[in-house]
């Protein structure tokens, strides 16, 4: 999907200052802790994946999206989520009053607050078994392939059609642009380095390069 959450090598949103990183706060206001945590709590429902929560935030519309702060995009995205996976309406959402009771073997699921400090969040891992034999190896040249999906992908725009070697096989892993619409399946996953030149043109330095994770179905064979 093309929109402005794909902000890699656009330009224009001004100079970044960053924080110093043993003064930075963790959360800036008190309820970003709490976006954060209802956004971690609520994944425990198994209602939604991370691509699915992604993909929601990349539904916001461009204006909104570059207005919000971080966290704000991620109470929009959790806001849809919770209507379109039926886990609460937007009448509810409006008026802070929920319009029945929720069945037991959701409830069942809903993380205590004696757990909370016990409790296992990012315990998961993306391996996947899959059939199917990697096509490329290291050192093999690819292209990212052109294109410009509706839904969630995870190739970036701004190597689509540039050229690049296989730095690196990570195995099969879930291929997000499935996940997002609550597929599960292990496809290949590789480094792929691209010459600075190549992304950037005559402005790209000449002695660095850009290494960035993509699966296998982002990328063409350009050995022959």
């Amino acid at each position: 999907m093309n929109s402005v959450h794909d902000m890699g090598g656009c330009e224009g949103f001004g100079p970044i200052n960053p924080e110093p990183e043993n003064s930075e706060p963790l959360f800036h206001h008190s309820w970003e802790g709490r976006v954060y945590a209802l956004v971690r709590m609520l994944g425990l429902l198994r209602r939604w994946n991370i691509d699915m929560s992604r993909y929601a935030r990349e539904r916001i519309t461009p204006a909104q999206y570059l207005s919000n702060s971080y966290y704000e995009n991620w109470l929009a995205g959790l806001e849809t989520q919770l209507v379109e996976s039926g886990l609460t309406t937007k009448n509810e959402l409006i008026t802070g009053m929920s319009e029945e009771v929720a069945p037991a073997d959701l409830r069942a699921l809903v993380l205590q607050p004696d757990k909370v400090e016990t409790t296992q969040l990012m315990r998961m891992s993306y391996y996947r078994k899959t059939a199917a034999t990697a096509k490329f190896k290291v050192g093999d040249k690819v292209r990212a392939i052109n294109q410009h999906p509706k839904f969630h992908t995870r190739e970036p725009r701004y190597i689509r059609g540039h050229s690049g070697i296989i730095h690196e096989h990570y195995g099969a892993q879930v291929f997000p642009d499935l996940s997002a619409q609550g597929i599960e399946e292990g496809h290949h996953l590789y480094s792929v380095r691209f010459e600075s030149a190549e992304i950037w043109g005559a402005s790209g330095p000449s002695n660095t390069a850009i290494y960035v994770d993509l699966w296998e179905d982002y990328l063409e064979d350009t050995r022959s």
